[in-house]
């Protein structure tokens, strides 16, 4: 969603700035009107405010496209937590479950939601205002108690029997 946000701001920037260039020629082209300048020179000036303008309605283009691609995503995933509420909660409970079968602290039951999360140790301990290494040696002590070997056998032990099986 950020490089929605940063690519919709861009776009809106250039579009202020396509709108900026685009008075401002304008406002030349009647200034030099006036003072009679040659007909090559207007022409000249029109094409660079013909451009301007093209400019001008390819970034609001872009920015409206992007607004509703944005509005898209965010219905879409509204109506896939709606629509799995009940799934995504029973999987909550199951992950808790086990990590309290596996011993682990509330703070390394925290780490190992965000590590499920994806979310990358720099991160967490941003998040949780802790050192990266507190939260490495939190990692290690979740895939100790939970005998795996790292993150993807973390991951694989809670997804892999909810993914379909690969038919050959």
């Amino acid at each position: 969603m950020s490089d929605d946000v940063g690519s919709r701001l861009g776009a809106l920037g250039a579009a202020t700035i396509f709108g900026a260039i685009s008075v401002l020629i304008a406002t030349d082209i009647v200034m030099d009107t006036h003072e009679g300048a040659q007909l090559s020179h207007l022409v000249v000036e029109a094409a660079i405010l013909l451009t301007a303008l093209i400019g001008f309605g390819v970034m609001i283009w872009r920015t409206r496209r992007l607004r509703r691609a944005l509005r898209q995503a965010r219905a879409d995933a509204s109506h896939w937590r709606d629509q799995n509420r009940t799934l995504v909660k029973g999987l909550g409970a199951a992950i808790h479950q086990q990590f309290s079968a596996w011993g682990l602290s509330d703070a390394e039951a925290e780490v190992g939601l965000l590590l499920l999360k994806g979310l990358s140790l720099q991160h967490i301990a941003d998040l949780r205002k802790t050192s990266e290494r507190t939260v490495r040696e939190q990692a290690r002590a979740i895939y100790r108690k939970g005998d795996l070997a790292g993150r993807n056998e973390l991951s694989a032990y809670f997804l892999e029997d909810l993914l379909p099986d690969l038919e050959p």
